[in-house]
């Protein structure tokens, strides 16, 4: 049974890609809604395979994953992407749709979540001039530069306010100050009461930012203090 307040929960959970090996072993965790967590360990320790569990794009081969109070396993098919509307990715490979400007690419959960242009059109400018796309909201992605990619990623992830907000190394393609001025807009989402959660390499982000740490290596979890810092 979810604990009151979980948004996130994690039951002996280990994760296997087909025949191979674990990439995830016996995680046990929980995350409160409305909380920041940074998910920290070397390449290949399984940061992205979390992610995935929690965004229902992969399933445990053991164990139970829980998401809204939901049994991951109990989630039928049809039922995913409306569960997936309530939370926002930042992906690695990023996904953007190369047919479409950077400014319909932005608002894409808007506009699959049945809201009219006109509506949105000032908010969705607003965000990609914050994060430093707005005189490009009429470039096609082929176009862009990769930080410039990325940025427009982070946009279209935190643009409807989602539930919860999961960034796989929002920072690994902007240069520091750019990564701070991202890490301020995760927190503001966060007051307004998204759960985000960040798996990074960038220690020096996670050591300023004074948030809870997850730490994996070999695919198994170990629970860090917050670390000293006063955050950005």
């Amino acid at each position: 049974m979810s604990a009151e307040g979980d948004i996130v929960r994690f039951e002996d959970v280990s994760m296997r890609y087909g025949r191979g090996p674990d990439v995830l072993r016996d995680l046990s965790f929980a995350l409160p809604k409305g909380s920041f967590h940074f998910i920290t360990g070397p390449s290949g320790a399984g940061k992205s395979s979390l992610l995935k569990l929690i965004y229902l794009a992969a399933s445990a081969s053991r164990g139970r994953v829980e998401v809204f109070g939901q049994d991951a396993r109990q989630v039928r098919t049809k039922d995913i992407p409306a569960v997936r509307r309530r939370i926002g990715v930042v992906f690695q490979d990023l996904l953007l749709l190369d047919h479409l400007s950077a400014f319909d690419n932005a608002a894409l959960p808007l506009r699959i979540a049945g809201f009219k242009a006109a509506d949105y059109r000032a908010d969705v400018a607003e965000l990609l001039s914050w994060v430093g796309l707005g005189d490009r909201m009429g470039a096609m992605p082929p176009t862009l530069a990769g930080g410039e990619k990325q940025r427009l990623a982070i946009a279209r992830a935190v643009v409807a306010r989602p539930e919860i907000l999961l960034a796989d190394e929002p920072s690994g393609n902007v240069d520091y100050d750019m990564a701070l001025r991202i890490f301020r807009l995760f927190v503001e989402l966060n007051r307004l009461g998204t759960t985000v959660i960040i798996a990074t390499h960038d220690q020096d982000l996670v050591a300023r930012s004074g948030r809870p740490v997850l730490h994996l290596e070999h695919g198994r979890l170990t629970h860090l203090p917050p670390p000293p810092g006063e955050g950005p």
